[in-house]
């Protein structure tokens, strides 16, 4: 399948989550190389479309407010809701897309495919884990893959299947020149040298099984402290209380930018460090897709379906018999609840650091020789 030329029109169909919505970019890319001058447009809810607004091979962004939705509905505004729905249907409905293309496969995106004006609707058939029968709101079904494979791989295969090749893996993230800029502002104010060793820790995530302990969070930055590194925890304003009981008693000698930043800024931010650890969430695909390399720690989920993506990585794992379970809730009964978390010690992750920043150091020195 080749360039149509410019009339050309083609739908990407992934909501959510932030880390989804990552791992989507690199087909994005590919898209945009097979297709120079199609009109590429990309629906997505609020929450992640900062990671694609601005983007180069995008022409427009459809955004969901489903938050904000729901909001409506839960306080009895009918009225209002309906508004923001029809608002972003009559948007959604004014072109009738050459190829729409479902990477979230589930039955919140089936919706808007099924109300999608398009000729081709293609996605994945049955037999993918959690898709809710979204398979049948497509007319074009490619083969079921494994669950096993990786999550950004999927949305690839997905495109050979087209014949659409992904010769390489590019995000080319939107970050501009006044995200650096706001990024490198909000350190320098906040004590960070940017010519010294900085490590960023990400220590929250959605699901209760995915958290360390708070403990092991503040051992580790007070060893890395000690070590000489700069540290800088990063979050969302909801999670500033968790983050207090963290690194509260350690005071000003560790950066805190807990809601100060979008996620533009925030990679940015995460571009700026050395090594970024991070639980199994989206801020930890956001550090692997601007490069840097990662300390991520996995209990109940799989790294080799949603770790951070490509070499340089180093991935933190108890060995618990009952990991991964992929459950929001411990259920486990031959161990201490969330022993696949908190097995992980604070020395391996400081090791982790030590071998990533010296792995750096000696790409580059290659890299210098050459």
């Amino acid at each position: 399948m080749r360039n149509c030329g410019p009339t050309m029109k083609i739908l990407i169909v992934k909501l959510s989550a932030i880390g989804d919505v990552i791992h989507t970019l690199p087909a994005l890319t590919a898209l945009r190389r097979h297709f120079p001058d199609a009109q590429i447009d990309w629906l997505v809810e609020s929450a992640a479309s900062d990671l694609v607004q601005g983007h180069a091979a995008l022409n427009r962004v459809l955004i969901w407010r489903r938050r904000e939705f729901v909001r409506l509905l839960k306080t009895g505004r009918l009225p209002s809701a309906v508004r923001l729905f029809l608002r972003l249907l009559l948007q959604l409905r004014d072109t009738r897309y050459d190829l729409i293309l479902d990477f979230q496969a589930l039955l919140k995106s089936s919706l808007w495919i099924f109300l999608a004006r398009g000729r081709r609707k293609v996605g994945f058939g049955p037999g993918m884990e959690h898709s809710e029968k979204s398979h049948l709101f497509l007319n074009e079904r490619i083969p079921a893959v494994s669950m096993e494979m990786h999550a950004l791989d999927r949305g690839l295969t997905l495109l050979r299947a087209l014949g659409i090749p992904d010769r390489q893996v590019l995000y080319d993230l939107p970050i501009g020149k006044e995200d650096a800029e706001a990024a490198r502002r909000l350190l320098a104010e906040n004590g960070a040298h940017l010519d010294q060793p900085l490590v960023a820790i990400n220590p929250v995530a959605k699901w209760p099984t995915k958290l360390w302990t708070g403990k092991q969070f503040e051992e580790l930055a007070e060893r890395l402290l000690e070590k000489g590194f700069q540290v800088v925890f990063t979050g969302s304003r909801e999670d500033r209380a968790l983050i207090d009981a963290m690194a509260g008693r350690l005071g000003s000698s560790v950066i805190r930018l807990e809601g100060q930043t979008s996620l533009k800024v925030l990679a940015a931010v995460y571009r700026s460090a050395g090594v970024v650890v991070s639980t199994d969430t989206g801020p930890m695909h956001l550090a692997a897709a601007v490069g840097t390399p990662v300390v991520a720690l996995f209990g109940p989920t799989a790294p080799w379906r949603t770790g951070p993506y490509g070499q340089g990585h180093r991935v933190l794992r108890a060995g618990v018999s009952c990991s991964p379970c992929f459950s929001r809730s411990c259920k486990a009964k031959d161990f201490e609840p969330m022993a696949c978390m908190k097995r992980i010690t604070v020395e391996q992750a400081l090791d982790g650091v030590r071998s990533l920043f010296e792995q750096k150091k000696s790409t580059q020195g290659r890299r210098e020789q050459v």
